[in-house]
């Protein structure tokens, strides 16, 4: 049995931007699978729960980017990974993990999906999600409260302490690397149209042809 090669896809861009969305869409319609990034900040179980609340989870140290490159090296090698699954109601690492196959397509999403240039070099089309910052406030703070059991309040400290300080020292620079910009404001279909299309300029119509229909 031939190996599959996998055509990786990198999805970056600042926190609430239409990220995991946009990634979502065009996952379905490429039938591929999708490592978020959050997957892979380190353990914190040695933290207290305050301390855990008070770490900085907006830059790139906050994860282990040594796991990150090495397990796509060998997802793209052939092999079988099982990524980190992270418990974002306690800020640590699930006991669980998640398994991921090669596959002829995979998307790699989260803030810093463009940051590491060894992760960055391993994906062949690199897309950055734009959005006006005062809408991606809005975003979190309706995700965060919904999904997480945060406050108003803590959200909107964090947002200001470390989430935009942090974007606009790692994450925004980053959208200069990208090989597509495409803006967190248009509709997913529009956004996922874009990427499609930046895919298909790189890829033979018959990689393409066992997926989703796509016009």
């Amino acid at each position: 049995m031939s190996k599959i090669e996998t055509y990786m896809i990198a999805v970056a861009g600042p926190s609430c931007a239409g990220k995991t969305e946009t990634a979502k869409v065009v996952a379905k319609l490429l039938n591929a699978q999708i490592i978020a990034i959050d997957s892979y900040y380190h353990n914190l179980d040695h933290l207290t729960h305050d301390a855990r609340c008070r770490f900085n989870f907006d830059e790139p140290a906050a994860l282990d980017h040594d796991l990150l490159f090495d397990q796509l090296r060998s997802l793209a090698a052939g092999s079988v990974i099982e990524t980190p699954v992270y418990d974002f109601t306690r800020h640590t690492r699930a006991a669980t993990t998640h398994r991921v196959a090669p596959a002829p397509f995979l998307i790699l999403e989260g803030l810093f999906a463009l940051y590491w240039k060894n992760v960055r070099e391993l994906c062949k089309t690199t897309v950055y999600v734009d959005a006006p910052d005062e809408i991606c406030l809005e975003r979190r703070k309706r995700r965060d409260i919904c999904e997480r059991g945060r406050t108003v309040e803590s959200v909107i400290k964090q947002y200001d302490e470390t989430v935009r300080p942090m974007a606009a020292k790692y994450v925004w620079p980053t959208k200069a690397l990208a090989g597509l910009v495409v803006s967190g404001t248009d509709s997913l279909e529009h956004c996922a149209e874009q990427v499609m299309s930046e895919i298909s300029r790189k890829t033979p119509p018959a990689a393409l042809s066992t997926t989703s229909s796509f016009q």
